[in-house]
């Protein structure tokens, strides 16, 4: 069987992918309180990302680590909304699955914290 979507080809599978991806944004935003708060605190900090910065490469990295929260955090919601669709029954691989989709946001956040933290030493010293 066919998959009647992958037909699309040029600027029609652009034009479509970008619509997709901007319903996966808005659900993500209007349906996951961890995607909407990670969202105003990337809005409140890359500003910040700026002001501490002495090149642009680490203007990057803040920047950069921002975004990376934002992913990890988009395929963690993903990952939820699959295991959830199979079924809403206690299983321990659905249990695995969301605890390490859960822990790949946490290491995300680490790193930012460690990157951001790093950025705010070296920028008082």
């Amino acid at each position: 069987m066919t998959n009647p979507h992958k037909g699309r080809t040029g600027l029609d599978r652009i034009v479509h992918a970008v619509g997709y991806s901007w319903a996966g944004l808005k659900a993500a935003y209007t349906g996951e309180s961890a995607f909407r708060q990670e969202t105003w605190l990337c809005v409140v900090a890359a500003p910040l990302a700026y002001w501490l910065a002495n090149t642009w490469e680490q203007a990057a990295l803040l920047l950069g680590s921002l975004l990376l929260v934002l992913i990890v955090e988009l395929l963690n919601s993903a990952v939820e909304a699959v295991v959830d669709r199979v079924s809403f029954e206690r299983h321990e691989l659905s249990k695995r699955a969301k605890d390490i989709a859960s822990a790949a946001v946490l290491m995300a956040l680490v790193l930012a914290a460690g990157i951001w933290g790093a950025a705010v030493w070296q920028h008082l010293r």
